[in-house]
């Protein structure tokens, strides 16, 4: 079961966190401009909360290629403004996600303007990536959440889509190390690449390694396998099945929405 901080925070049981894949921010290849980046932005948030999602979470995902770890000051800047521009205009949970692993620049813009998580794709160990080798900082991460005192919550993905762990290590034991020893809030499992279905195997060996963890579906979760998923988990994070025609650089489609918050329902 979800812990008591996290129930508190999204006030339903299996909660759904939908994705706000930014459009490109100034700096990235093909940006239009923040104003333009920010009123798409919202125009997903208002479509994500029309159709009952219960939390949403801004990453920026068409900035690709990808910083592997630290991002710079202009794109903390760009994202801070939108977060708080969504921050201020609904009111479910917050999260933010910096792409590909800066999670000081996440926990620094989640805390500053009040949002409630963040999610950290490499919080330990090392990852080989499309952007390298990217290490995990969980002994940074953790000490700048307490140097703000702050009480954002870090979601940490455990076998991350998009890279291969550089250690052998089974995912029960990545799981239990990433919860115990890297202190992470909550365990985010995810499919092999983005809207990729995660694999049942790796969702039940995490629930009976750490079976107090919050555990969240990372990827793949759609109307068909809420059932089979959410057995095994707590809440999830959905993205590419919210989009026209189930593209994930397209908008949110609204009877997407509506179609897996239903089933969701139905599931609770």
């Amino acid at each position: 079961m979800m812990t008591e901080s996290i129930l508190k925070m999204f006030k339903v049981e299996k909660p759904i966190i939908g994705m706000i894949h930014l459009k490109p921010l100034p700096g990235s290849p093909n940006s239009s401009g923040l104003e333009n980046v920010l009123n798409y932005a919202i125009k997903d948030a208002e479509t994500l909360v029309d159709g009952g999602i219960d939390g949403l979470l801004v990453e920026n995902f068409m900035d690709s290629p990808f910083y592997p770890s630290r991002v710079p000051l202009h794109i903390i800047t760009s994202m801070s403004i939108i977060v708080w521009e969504i921050r201020k205009r609904f009111s479910i949970p917050v999260g933010v996600n910096v792409l590909r692993n800066d999670a000081i620049a996440a926990i620094a813009i989640a805390s500053m303007t009040g949002a409630n998580f963040v999610r950290v794709n490499v919080h330990i160990g090392c990852v080989v990536t499309d952007q390298g080798i990217i290490q995990g900082k969980a002994f940074e991460t953790i000490r700048y959440r307490e140097f703000l005192k702050s009480d954002v919550k870090i979601f940490a993905d455990v076998a991350v889509k998009h890279g291969k762990q550089l250690y052998d290590v089974s995912i029960r034991q990545l799981a239990r190390d990433t919860y115990y020893r890297g202190r992470a809030d909550a365990l985010i499992i995810t499919g092999r690449e983005t809207g990729a279905e995660v694999d049942i195997n790796d969702l039940r060996s995490v629930r009976e390694a750490v079976p107090e963890a919050p555990i969240i579906i990372g990827s793949g979760l759609n109307p068909y396998n809420v059932n089979t998923l959410l057995k095994y988990a707590d809440a999830a994070i959905v993205g590419t099945y919210l989009k026209k025609e189930g593209v994930v650089w397209n908008q949110v489609d609204l009877e997407r929405v509506k179609t897996l918050m239903a089933a969701v329902k139905r599931f609770r």
